[in-house]
């Protein structure tokens, strides 16, 4: 009898144990795994300047999270992989941070070079990208969320307002890769449209700094107004020699240079230097101090935000809110969910735009400071609906032009 008691106790206890894991053992790997993201951006190389503030946008925004008690009781944790400004290496840290990390989403990417060399790998995984920086259009990938601007609330807008304000007289200047070649094209139609002239259109190489013949064709041509694609250090050597050239007053747009990058490579020199973004570090409302002083608070108090660092924030909330929707982290059932999020952003409502797959954004011209901030000065009335395909031409005949024509 007491042996059949001492089994039977000793059954409860195994019993007892056993519910006890089943009941604890799932809160406590919740606890113990954190839910890992893939950061990917050039911490090296000539994009390493813009790119790494998005790094830590990503951060901050995983911070504030965390702070607030995690996703779905676990905490997050960023994985941050150095693309170095070469898109071979950010195929293959994609495939690395997929396959080896066990990221749940991927947060990255500058030029298009990059994004289209990740692209194609989230695609055969099945994955999904949040891609943070304004670009050329021309793409919509079933796993990538562009929360950048597409090229009519920026591109379109922005030569517009150039022609209108300085004349339409323009030499286009920019890198050798696929958003320069294509917003080029873009803008030439626009241009050509508005009865105006190309004097001149050339590129360099990503962190090429040559541009001697450069200066001197704009100099011996004397355009209306400069527009500007070039990306990364190239920058610190054609805002040098304009102002060298005594140029420093010539009209000039930057598609592509932020605050960071302004204050870097001293882009506040030139006296009528302007820049065509959807957010600005200076825009007022409480919204955005705060942003910033957080941002300062956590990174330095010499720190920047801008666009693109706004766009990759605002993409981290927003792939949280849709994991939070759907009690999930897998990127199969977050992906559709991202398509009906809407937050309160720094610069106002971010808004998923389903059927484009990318942000209503406003479209901001603002004039560089010396110390590389912007005045704004132009300002859309209200959001604009992204449209990646420019409609003066269907999706298949951009297809068609761009490649036939692009680098």
């Amino acid at each position: 009898m007491k042996n059949r008691l001492r089994v039977i106790a000793v059954l409860v206890l195994i019993g007892a144990l056993i519910i006890a894991g089943l009941i604890i053992r799932p809160y406590c790997s919740s606890v113990a795994t954190p839910i890992k993201i893939g950061v990917l951006h050039s911490l090296t190389g000539t994009m390493a300047v813009s790119e790494k503030p998005l790094v830590d946008a990503v951060r901050l925004a995983v911070e504030e999270i965390n702070a607030r008690g995690g996703l779905l009781g676990q905490a997050v944790e960023a994985v941050v992989a150095d693309g170095k400004s070469d898109p071979k290496v950010f195929a293959a840290e994609a495939e690395r941070l997929i396959e080896q990390d066990h990221v749940s989403v991927l947060f990255g990417c500058w030029t298009s070079t990059c994004r289209k060399a990740v692209k194609a790998v989230v695609e055969k995984h099945g994955h999904l990208l949040l891609y943070p920086v304004q670009y050329e259009g021309m793409e919509q990938s079933a796993h990538i969320l562009y929360t950048g601007a597409a090229p009519n609330q920026q591109i379109v807008p922005g030569t517009r307002w150039a022609m209108q304000k300085f004349g339409a007289h323009v030499y286009l200047l920019g890198s050798d890769y696929v958003f320069p070649h294509t917003a080029n094209i873009i803008i030439g139609d626009l241009i050509n449209a508005s009865e105006g002239k190309v004097l001149g259109e050339r590129y360099l190489p990503l962190g090429g700094t040559e541009v001697t013949e450069i200066i001197r064709d704009i100099a011996r041509k004397k355009p209306d107004v400069v527009l500007t694609t070039l990306n990364g250090d190239s920058n610190a050597a054609f805002f040098a020699a304009l102002v060298k050239a005594g140029l420093s007053d010539l009209p000039l747009v930057s598609f592509s240079v932020e605050e960071s990058g302004m204050q870097a490579w001293n882009g506040g020199q030139l006296s009528r230097h302007y820049a065509v973004w959807s957010y600005f570090q200076s825009l007022p409302g409480e919204g955005n101090q705060r942003f910033v002083s957080e941002y300062r608070a956590r990174f330095g108090a010499d720190r920047v935000t801008s666009d693109p660092v706004e766009a990759a924030y605002v993409g981290v909330n927003l792939w949280a809110r849709a994991v939070q929707d759907v009690n999930s982290i897998e990127p199969g059932r977050v992906n559709p969910a991202l398509l009906r999020q809407s937050i309160s952003s720094p610069s106002g409502i971010a808004a998923v735009d389903a059927d484009s797959r990318h942000l209503w954004k406003m479209m901001r011209v603002g004039k560089v400071r010396r110390d590389g901030q912007f005045e704004q000065v132009f300002v859309s009335v209200a959001p604009l609906r992204p449209t990646p395909w420019p409609g003066y031409r269907s999706r298949d005949a951009w297809q068609a032009l761009l490649e036939g024509d692009r680098p």
